[in-house]
């Protein structure tokens, strides 16, 4: 296959969606098809401990498919869209150099907008100015961005307090709303194939309900115990995955089993509504509705997509 940014050595095959799709299943098997390795996008994924709690695949699950980005931040650590970015930068060429194909997986949105849609040398973080807003309910700060930057509260959800702050901080700093930041992005420099899965919505629904109920299954109170006895907080990045404030509250006899499960779905829920809509505001998106399909079906119609888009060699 010829080599450059619209060949092999430029191609980079992603596959989003939002949780409960079956996302890590169908790039695993889409990586024996097409002889790739996975980079997660999985936003939570990256924190070290957190397996449980994000349906991390387990070695046995990953089926000799060499995974990147899993386990990479600790604990107590931080990482953000522009580490991420640059991994990426760093990862997919060498995938390239082994011949490999680039599988880019997860449902990091902000992570992925990164890479897809670009960054922008904005304000860098204001520790004071964060702090200052902590006691300031996430709809006022959403008023306010509305008021200071429209486009931005229109794209942002309400509840999305991580990037309401983020615009009102650049907005704050700069004297420019981030909307006008954002323009300057620029994604980089690969040719990405996006291929998207989708459920229906009842079917989906119930995968949430059965997704929370595995990991329970799994362990998951009992994984958020340990990592609380290793030095999770609240005040860690890692706290602020579904699944953990609410086994927290649990483990602290603040709330029943039934209102722990009843809770964790509906987090879920509501972070898979975000997603899709975040998604389907993605240009050049293929989506496919896997709802009564097997993986290998799934993964096959992608792998003959992909074929057809990047030829073969």
């Amino acid at each position: 296959m010829a080599a450059g940014p619209t060949g092999r050595s430029g191609d980079v095959l992603v596959l989003v969606g939002a949780t409960a799709t079956g996302k890590s299943a169908v790039a695993i098997e889409l990586a024996l098809q097409l002889g790739g390795e996975v980079v997660s996008a999985d936003s939570r994924a990256f924190f070290e401990g957190l397996d449980v709690v994000t349906a991390k695949p387990t070695i046995t699950e990953r089926r000799g498919v060499t995974h990147h980005l899993l386990d990479c931040v600790p604990l107590d650590g931080e990482y953000d869209a522009m580490a991420f970015r640059a991994d990426v930068n760093r990862i997919v060429p060498a995938i390239h150099a082994r011949g490999r194909v680039p599988i880019l997986t997860g449902g990091g949105t902000l992570y992925l907008a990164a890479v897809l849609r670009g960054l922008f040398e904005g304000p860098g973080k204001n520790v004071e100015f964060r702090q200052s807003l902590d006691g300031v309910a996430s709809d006022e700060l959403h008023r306010r961005l509305a008021a200071v930057d429209p486009p931005a509260a229109t794209a942002i959800h309400p509840r999305d307090r991580l990037r309401i702050v983020r615009a009102l901080e650049v907005e704050a700093a700069s004297g420019r709303p981030i909307t006008s930041w954002k323009s300057e992005a620029v994604p980089l420099p690969f040719a990405f194939h996006v291929f998207g899965l989708e459920r229906d919505r009842d079917d989906h629904r119930a995968a949430v309900a059965r997704r929370v109920q595995d990991m329970l299954d799994a362990g998951l109170v009992e994984e958020v115990a340990r990592l609380r006895d290793r030095g999770l907080t609240p005040e860690c990045q890692a706290f602020r995955s579904v699944g953990v404030p609410e086994a927290w509250a649990y483990l602290d006899g603040a709330i029943t089993r039934d209102e722990l499960v009843d809770r964790i779905v509906r987090a879920t829920w509501a972070l898979a509504r975000r997603q899709m809509a975040w998604f389907r505001g993605e240009a050049g998106v293929s989506w496919i509705c896997v709802t009564g399909r097997d993986v290998p079906a799934v993964a096959g119609e992608i792998a003959d997509s992909w074929w057809r888009e990047v030829g073969r060699s």
